[in-house]
Protein backbone atom coordinates (compact mmCIF):
# COMPACT_ATOMS: atom_id res chain seq x y z
CA UNK A 1 0.00 0.00 0.00
CA UNK A 2 1.05 3.59 -0.60
CA UNK A 3 -0.33 6.57 1.30
CA UNK A 4 0.43 10.16 0.27
CA UNK A 5 -0.44 12.99 2.64
CA UNK A 6 -0.60 16.66 1.67
CA UNK A 7 -0.11 19.16 4.49
CA UNK A 8 1.12 22.65 5.19
CA UNK A 9 2.83 21.36 8.36
CA UNK A 10 4.73 18.17 7.47
CA UNK A 11 6.68 18.28 10.74
CA UNK A 12 3.52 17.41 12.65
CA UNK A 13 3.51 13.97 11.02
CA UNK A 14 7.14 13.01 11.57
CA UNK A 15 6.70 11.43 15.00
CA UNK A 16 3.51 9.38 14.44
CA UNK A 17 5.03 7.60 11.46
CA UNK A 18 8.49 7.09 12.98
CA UNK A 19 7.65 4.77 15.86
CA UNK A 20 6.03 1.50 16.80
CA UNK A 21 3.73 -0.35 14.38
CA UNK A 22 3.74 2.28 11.63
CA UNK A 23 7.53 2.39 11.56
CA UNK A 24 7.79 -1.41 11.45
CA UNK A 25 5.23 -1.60 8.65
CA UNK A 26 7.33 0.79 6.57
CA UNK A 27 10.57 -1.01 7.40
CA UNK A 28 9.01 -4.27 6.25
CA UNK A 29 7.98 -2.67 2.96
CA UNK A 30 4.30 -3.28 3.66
CA UNK A 31 3.37 0.39 3.32
CA UNK A 32 4.96 3.52 1.91
CA UNK A 33 3.93 6.78 3.57
CA UNK A 34 5.00 10.00 1.85
CA UNK A 35 4.28 13.46 3.27
CA UNK A 36 4.16 16.39 0.82
CA UNK A 37 4.55 20.03 1.77
CA UNK A 38 1.69 21.99 0.22
CA UNK A 39 3.85 25.14 0.11
CA UNK A 40 6.04 23.47 -2.53
CA UNK A 41 3.08 23.80 -4.89
CA UNK A 42 2.27 27.44 -4.20
CA UNK A 43 2.27 29.68 -7.26
CA UNK A 44 3.76 32.76 -5.58
CA UNK A 45 7.18 33.71 -4.23
CA UNK A 46 5.94 33.88 -0.64
CA UNK A 47 4.80 30.24 -0.82
CA UNK A 48 1.47 31.24 0.69
CA UNK A 49 -1.37 28.72 0.59
CA UNK A 50 -4.29 30.74 1.96
CA UNK A 51 -6.31 33.85 1.20
CA UNK A 52 -9.31 35.86 2.40
CA UNK A 53 -12.74 34.31 1.80
CA UNK A 54 -14.99 35.75 -0.89
CA UNK A 55 -18.00 37.40 0.68
CA UNK A 56 -16.09 38.39 3.80
CA UNK A 57 -16.04 36.78 7.20
CA UNK A 58 -13.47 35.80 9.80
CA UNK A 59 -10.49 33.55 9.09
CA UNK A 60 -8.58 32.49 6.03
CA UNK A 61 -9.32 29.83 3.42
CA UNK A 62 -6.78 27.43 1.90
CA UNK A 63 -6.36 28.32 -1.76
CA UNK A 64 -7.44 26.17 -4.66
CA UNK A 65 -4.23 26.47 -6.72
CA UNK A 66 -1.66 24.78 -4.42
CA UNK A 67 -3.93 21.79 -3.79
CA UNK A 68 -4.79 21.46 -7.48
CA UNK A 69 -1.12 21.69 -8.48
CA UNK A 70 -0.11 19.08 -5.93
CA UNK A 71 -2.88 16.61 -6.72
CA UNK A 72 -2.34 16.97 -10.46
CA UNK A 73 1.36 16.27 -10.02
CA UNK A 74 0.83 13.23 -7.80
CA UNK A 75 -1.77 11.79 -10.16
CA UNK A 76 0.77 11.80 -12.99
CA UNK A 77 2.72 9.23 -10.95
CA UNK A 78 -0.10 6.91 -9.91
CA UNK A 79 -3.86 6.45 -9.82
CA UNK A 80 -5.50 6.83 -6.42
CA UNK A 81 -8.27 4.61 -5.16
CA UNK A 82 -9.45 7.42 -2.89
CA UNK A 83 -8.61 11.10 -2.47
CA UNK A 84 -9.60 11.77 1.13
CA UNK A 85 -10.17 15.11 2.81
CA UNK A 86 -10.03 15.04 6.61
CA UNK A 87 -13.00 17.15 7.64
CA UNK A 88 -15.16 17.45 10.78
CA UNK A 89 -18.27 17.19 8.61
CA UNK A 90 -17.18 14.02 6.80
CA UNK A 91 -18.21 10.40 7.35
CA UNK A 92 -17.37 9.28 10.87
CA UNK A 93 -14.40 6.92 10.84
CA UNK A 94 -15.29 3.46 12.09
CA UNK A 95 -13.84 -0.03 11.92
CA UNK A 96 -15.72 -1.17 8.79
CA UNK A 97 -14.40 1.91 6.98
CA UNK A 98 -10.85 1.17 8.11
CA UNK A 99 -11.28 -2.43 6.96
CA UNK A 100 -12.44 -1.30 3.52
CA UNK A 101 -9.62 1.22 3.09
CA UNK A 102 -7.03 -1.37 4.09
CA UNK A 103 -7.90 -3.25 0.89
CA UNK A 104 -6.94 -0.28 -1.31
CA UNK A 105 -3.56 0.17 -2.98
CA UNK A 106 -3.12 3.95 -3.16
CA UNK A 107 -4.63 6.58 -0.88
CA UNK A 108 -4.16 10.36 -1.02
CA UNK A 109 -5.05 12.31 2.13
CA UNK A 110 -5.52 16.09 2.22
CA UNK A 111 -5.09 18.02 5.47
CA UNK A 112 -6.95 21.28 5.84
CA UNK A 113 -6.31 24.31 8.07
CA UNK A 114 -7.80 27.69 8.94
CA UNK A 115 -11.48 27.95 7.93
CA UNK A 116 -11.19 25.07 5.47
CA UNK A 117 -10.20 24.57 1.84
CA UNK A 118 -11.62 26.12 -1.29
CA UNK A 119 -14.81 24.22 -2.08
CA UNK A 120 -13.68 23.57 -5.65
CA UNK A 121 -11.08 21.09 -4.39
CA UNK A 122 -13.80 19.17 -2.61
CA UNK A 123 -16.04 19.29 -5.67
CA UNK A 124 -13.51 18.29 -8.34
CA UNK A 125 -10.89 16.15 -6.60
CA UNK A 126 -12.03 14.69 -3.29
CA UNK A 127 -13.71 11.29 -3.47
CA UNK A 128 -14.30 10.84 0.24
CA UNK A 129 -14.46 13.05 3.32
CA UNK A 130 -13.69 11.51 6.70
CA UNK A 131 -14.06 12.79 10.26
CA UNK A 132 -12.63 11.26 13.44
CA UNK A 133 -15.26 12.87 15.67
CA UNK A 134 -17.77 15.62 16.20
CA UNK A 135 -15.28 18.28 17.18
CA UNK A 136 -12.89 20.69 15.47
CA UNK A 137 -9.08 20.47 15.60
CA UNK A 138 -6.49 23.00 14.46
CA UNK A 139 -5.76 21.02 11.30
CA UNK A 140 -6.14 17.72 9.50
CA UNK A 141 -2.75 16.26 10.42
CA UNK A 142 -3.75 14.50 13.63
CA UNK A 143 -6.92 13.04 12.06
CA UNK A 144 -4.80 11.88 9.11
CA UNK A 145 -2.41 10.13 11.49
CA UNK A 146 -5.35 8.44 13.22
CA UNK A 147 -6.74 7.25 9.91
CA UNK A 148 -3.38 5.93 8.72
CA UNK A 149 -2.82 4.04 11.98
CA UNK A 150 -6.31 2.49 11.86
CA UNK A 151 -5.76 1.32 8.27
CA UNK A 152 -2.12 0.23 8.28
CA UNK A 153 -2.39 -2.02 11.34
CA UNK A 154 -4.89 -4.12 9.35
CA UNK A 155 -2.46 -4.89 6.52
CA UNK A 156 -1.31 -8.53 6.43
CA UNK A 157 2.05 -8.92 8.12
CA UNK A 158 1.97 -5.64 10.06
CA UNK A 159 0.98 -7.12 13.42
CA UNK A 160 3.07 -9.96 14.82
CA UNK A 161 -0.12 -11.88 15.63
CA UNK A 162 -2.20 -12.12 12.47
CA UNK A 163 -5.39 -12.76 14.46
CA UNK A 164 -4.93 -9.78 16.78
CA UNK A 165 -6.65 -7.20 14.58
CA UNK A 166 -9.55 -9.56 13.98
CA UNK A 167 -10.35 -9.65 17.70
CA UNK A 168 -10.22 -5.88 18.23
CA UNK A 169 -13.15 -3.89 19.52
CA UNK A 170 -15.71 -3.05 16.82
CA UNK A 171 -14.66 -5.83 14.43
CA UNK A 172 -17.75 -7.84 15.40
CA UNK A 173 -19.94 -4.84 16.14
CA UNK A 174 -19.16 -4.96 19.87
CA UNK A 175 -16.55 -3.42 22.14
CA UNK A 176 -13.98 -5.74 23.67
CA UNK A 177 -14.61 -7.33 27.03
CA UNK A 178 -12.15 -7.29 29.95
CA UNK A 179 -8.70 -8.86 29.56
CA UNK A 180 -6.21 -10.03 32.19
CA UNK A 181 -2.62 -11.23 32.46
CA UNK A 182 -0.31 -12.53 35.20
CA UNK A 183 -0.31 -12.65 38.17
CA UNK A 184 -3.64 -14.37 38.73
CA UNK A 185 -3.94 -12.76 42.17
CA UNK A 186 -2.70 -9.22 42.74
CA UNK A 187 -3.48 -7.57 46.08
CA UNK A 188 -6.42 -9.88 46.37
CA UNK A 189 -7.76 -8.80 42.97
CA UNK A 190 -8.29 -12.11 41.22
CA UNK A 191 -8.61 -13.09 37.59
CA UNK A 192 -12.04 -14.71 36.93
CA UNK A 193 -11.84 -18.46 37.48
CA UNK A 194 -13.27 -19.23 34.05
CA UNK A 195 -10.15 -17.81 32.37
CA UNK A 196 -7.96 -20.20 34.36
CA UNK A 197 -10.11 -23.26 33.64
CA UNK A 198 -8.66 -24.21 30.26
CA UNK A 199 -12.19 -24.81 28.97
CA UNK A 200 -11.95 -22.99 25.63
CA UNK A 201 -15.65 -23.15 24.61
CA UNK A 202 -16.75 -21.81 27.98
CA UNK A 203 -14.06 -19.13 27.93
CA UNK A 204 -15.21 -17.93 24.50
CA UNK A 205 -18.81 -17.91 25.69
CA UNK A 206 -17.81 -15.86 28.74
CA UNK A 207 -15.86 -13.41 26.59
CA UNK A 208 -18.81 -12.89 24.27
CA UNK A 209 -21.18 -12.32 27.18
CA UNK A 210 -18.77 -9.82 28.74
CA UNK A 211 -18.33 -8.04 25.43
CA UNK A 212 -22.08 -7.83 24.94
CA UNK A 213 -22.63 -6.52 28.46
CA UNK A 214 -19.88 -3.90 28.16
CA UNK A 215 -21.32 -2.74 24.84
CA UNK A 216 -24.78 -2.50 26.38
CA UNK A 217 -23.44 -0.33 29.22
CA UNK A 218 -20.94 1.85 27.39
CA UNK A 219 -22.02 1.95 23.76
CA UNK A 220 -25.71 1.07 23.57
CA UNK A 221 -25.89 2.91 20.23
CA UNK A 222 -23.97 0.01 18.67
CA UNK A 223 -26.73 -2.45 19.54
CA UNK A 224 -29.53 -0.62 17.75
Amino acid sequence: MRIDIVTVLPGLLESPFSHSILQRAQNKGLVTIEVHNLRDYSGNKHRSVDDYPYGGGAGMVMSVEPFANCIDHLRTERAYDEIIFMSPDGELLDQPMANALSLKSNLLILCGHYKGIDERIREHYVTREISIGNYVLSGGELPAAVLVDAVVRLLPGVLSDETSALSDSFQNGLVDGPVYTRPANFRGWKVPDILLSGNTPEIEKWRFEQSLERTRKRRPDMLK
